[in-house]
């Protein structure tokens, strides 16, 4: 039986988790700065072209079959796999004033689960960048977010299979569900593609710096903004409590990762490298995401803390295995998505190390393989790469016929 809240608590409910929607919906801008500052100026339209479109795509998708297809309703005796409730948004006899979860709106509900949809497009669009194809990447996208991802997420967040474990498989906001979903597909998608042009010259690394470290700093910052309504709302209520807990050891974990990529920096890489500080904040985010409402203070700041030693470790590996990822953004989201899920199972009360690694495994070798075979398939039909010239001159020209920087010196044509 639903419980039955008051409608001013409804109400409340309500209007926090569309705070939280339009936060999750600000992370957007803060991938689209920190994508465009860590890659080269020639390649920025293209940039803000496919984050621009990775929103759309996401809405669309999620409202046209996506959501019906990571929520369907599994029966008492589904094996929890897979199930459809249908094309399109079905808001119930109630014209949507709830939602599976009694505390807000139907289509609150809908929106807020779109915008993390559009998100695991997005950790792979910085990974593939600077050397993808813009209708490839689009086409992915579509195939991607609008059935590999829900499908995914149906397995935990739509009572699935690892809803159903015996502990069940835990994972809050999404450590697994949205960042290594869309990690898995990054490092298949950089597999595929290949490293970009001059980045690894007779065995030795090339550093290819991004163009704008301000914007990249933004970019961050946005997203730790963004991060409040990310893990905030996954409270899935205005608790005053669970969410107030969640805010906090959301940012502590935040704020070790970026004191762990610290020290990693100056014992890896003997400097003290920025990108690789912001990057570890984001690696703090990803890895309590899994936890944030399970662990305790002390706990967040292990997890942040070692999640931005790994962070640095990974991008390090990634480059001397010859796997150009230009953001990092494996490292950010499949690597600290892990260790988050992992490190949950470790710290959270009330769950399990096995389980969480049959979640990790299960996700990682669904949506790795499935990823590599949209990525080959569009590379034997369509291509996956531009041409060299193209790669070599920017995109922006080849692919939009504009640049993000024009020179208003330059005498006009």
């Amino acid at each position: 039986m639903e419980e039955k809240i008051s409608l001013e608590l409804f109400t409340t409910n309500n209007v926090w988790m569309m705070v939280a929607t339009f936060l999750v919906f600000i992370m957007h801008l803060g991938f689209g700065a920190l994508e465009s500052g860590l890659t080269r100026s020639k390649n920025t339209v293209n940039i803000l072209f496919k984050n621009t479109m990775i929103i759309n795509i996401g809405l669309l998708t999620y409202a046209l079959w996506g959501f019906n297809l990571m929520y369907p309703g599994f029966a008492e005796d589904s094996a929890g796999w897979f199930g459809f409730a249908g094309f399109g948004l079905f808001p119930g006899e109630d014209g949507g004033t709830s939602a599976y979860n009694p505390g807000y709106t139907y289509w609150t509900d809908f929106l807020f689960q779109g915008m993390f949809a559009a998100t695991a497009a997005t950790i792979v669009s910085g990974a593939v960048a600077e050397r993808i194809r813009l209708d490839s990447f689009l086409i992915f996208s579509i195939v991607y977010v609008g059935i590999i991802y829900p499908i995914a997420g149906s397995w935990k967040w739509g009572g699935g299979w690892l809803q159903q474990l015996e502990v069940p498989f835990y994972d809050f906001a999404g450590s697994t569900i949205v960042h290594s979903v869309g990690g898995w597909a990054a490092l298949a998608g950089v597999i595929v593609l290949g490293p970009r042009v001059h980045k690894y010259i007779d065995g030795k690394i090339r550093p290819i710096p991004g163009h704008s470290i301000p914007l990249a700093f933004i970019g961050v910052i946005m997203l730790w903004l963004g991060w409040f309504g990310f893990n905030g709302g996954s409270v899935l209520s205005a608790d005053p409590a669970l969410v107030s807990k969640v805010l906090v050891t959301t940012s502590l974990a935040a704020a070790a990762g970026a004191i762990g990529s610290y020290f990693g920096t100056r014992i890896f890489v003997k400097t003290s490298d920025i990108t690789m500080v912001l990057n570890g904040i984001l690696a703090g985010l990803v890895g309590i995401t899994a936890g944030a409402d399970v662990t305790s203070v002390t706990d967040a700041l292990i997890i942040g803390f070692v999640a931005g030693v790994i962070v640095v470790v990974s991008v390090i590996l990634l480059d001397r295995a010859k796997l150009d990822d230009p953001v990092g953004a494996i490292s950010v989201h499949l690597v600290c998505g892990v260790w988050g899920t992992l490190a949950t199972g470790i710290f959270g009360e009330g769950t399990s190390v096995m389980s969480q690694l049959i979640g990790i495994v299960a996700v990682g070798v669904f949506c790795f393989i499935t990823a590599y075979i949209i990525f080959l398939l569009l590379k034997i039909t369509l291509g996956m790469r531009v041409s060299e010239k193209e790669e070599v001159e920017g995109l922006d020209m080849y692919e939009h016929g504009m640049h993000a920087y024009p020179d208003i010196n330059a005498p006009a044509e």
